[in-house]
């Protein structure tokens, strides 16, 4: 069986010093951790392509990729100015702006912070080249007013999000502004940046915790019921071989709590009961089980509300972004009539952490599907899942927790296609079915 690290969030470092009151495992703010960032230039220049405005970021990234930063970071660096450059300075400004921007809609900026380095007022204009330096702590939370809507409501601070083809995106800049007198054009300097929230998923329960530490088989349900979540058997019906019905009792459990971290191995067990043998042995071969995590990405209005079914198929999109594997559990002697299957589902380290935003929300479930074997033709149709189950995806395990993959040596999982092209449907397609499953 294999380790899961336990640190997949990029940037993240176990030898980061850290402070008597901080969480250990989670990056720290003080002045030896901060040597460990890296410092990034970006620069103006006028029309003769000579530099005159500088922004100096020091951030978690490497120095060819965007500034990264954590929540609880402190966005601190230097603004550099050749005042022989410039002419009519007014002031010099440095910024953070963060806004959601939905595809062919102006940006709702939800947060706006913005600290004067210098004015002409109150220092002369001097001569030759001059550096500012700047620090600017992020919020833990944003407060926005809803468009009709008020009071103001308070949300955490979402994480970046940016894919290709997305719907909506959220975006973080530094921006640097050098003001000029009026009727003169500013000039601004600035760069995106890519925040992050660390937050942890809760921990396991203590079987399994200690099961993981001592590298031993996972006890299932029964023998450790507070470290699973068993959902109400479901029917699994349909024609054999177009001769004879069959029909099967399906139950499905999940480990808990229900919030996995990035790069972790979701655990779940799948238990098959009926009088057809056959038709046991058919449905209980692993490729026969059909089960994704689903992302939910929700646009408009609608998007921090609870219940999905309030969307429209428009601003409503779906996608699948990782597909369970099982095998045949050896836990105990087999018994007539029953099939019992070990999964996992594995967290991709590459998925956005969810989030729930005024304008846009990003959300997961685990959906087990249909069962599709050859010679079996289910009595139900495809679209409606058996069961549909929300979770959390976190950037970091709970502190000491290092998952382990259960899979047999040598297992090879075929990762399946998108579930919107599977099942036929456009992505933003009328697919509103999780809604009577709790989700």
């Amino acid at each position: 069986m294999a380790e899961v690290s336990t640190n997949p969030v990029p940037g993240y470092s176990d030898t980061q010093s850290t402070a008597p009151e901080d969480d250990p495992d989670l990056p720290t703010y003080s002045a030896r951790s901060r040597a460990q960032f890296t410092e990034q230039t970006f620069q103006l220049e006028d029309t003769k392509s000579r530099g005159w405005l500088w922004l100096k970021v020091n951030s978690r990234s490497k120095a060819n990729q965007l500034p990264l930063f954590y929540d609880r970071d402190t966005l601190s660096g230097t603004v550099e100015i050749d005042f022989d450059k410039v002419d009519g300075a007014k002031t010099v400004t440095v910024s953070v702006f963060a806004g959601v921007t939905a595809v062919g809609q102006e940006e709702v900026r939800f947060l706006e912070i913005t600290h004067q380095l210098w004015s002409a007022k109150g220092s002369p204009k001097l001569p030759g080249k001059h550096s500012y330096p700047y620090a600017i702590t992020l919020p833990s939370d944003a407060s926005v007013v809803e468009r009709g809507k008020k009071p103001a409501r308070t949300f955490p601070l979402p994480p970046s999000f940016s894919e290709r083809a997305s719907p909506a995106y959220i975006d973080y800049k530094l921006v640097v502004t050098v003001k000029k007198g009026s009727f003169r054009v500013n000039q601004v300097l600035a760069t995106t940046f890519v925040y992050m929230p660390l937050i942890r998923a809760d921990p396991p329960s203590p079987l399994r915790e200690l099961s993981y530490r001592e590298g031993v088989p996972l006890i299932g349900p029964q023998g450790d019921p507070g470290g699973w979540k068993v959902f109400p058997s479901v029917k699994v019906a349909g024609t054999l071989f177009d001769t004879r019905t069959v029909e099967l009792e399906c139950t499905l459990a999940f480990a808990t709590p229900l919030s996995y971290a990035l790069g972790s191995p979701i655990p779940i067990t799948l238990t098959l009961k009926g009088s057809d043998e056959q038709g046991l042995d058919l449905l209980s071969t692993p490729s026969a089980v059909r089960l994704r995590l689903i992302r939910v990405r929700l646009v408009g209005s609608h998007a921090i509300l609870d219940d999905d079914s309030t969307g429209r198929s428009n601003n409503m999109f779906r996608d699948s972004v990782g597909s369970a594997f099982f095998w045949l559990s050896d836990e105990g002697a087999p018994e007539a009539g029953v099939r019992v299957l070990q999964g996992e589902l594995e967290v991709k380290n590459s998925l956005k952490l969810p989030f729930v935003f005024p304008r846009f929300s990003v959300r997961y479930a685990l959906v087990l599907l249909q069962f599709q074997a050859p010679g079996f033709a289910p009595a139900s149709s495809d679209v409606e899942p058996l069961i549909s189950e929300r979770v959390t995806i976190t950037g970091l395990n709970a502190p000491g927790v290092v998952p382990r993959s259960y899979a047999p040596p040598g297992y090879v999982h075929a990762e399946e296609g998108d579930y919107n092209t599977a099942m036929g449907y456009l992505e933003n397609g009328n697919q509103r079915f999780y809604h009577h499953h709790g989700f």
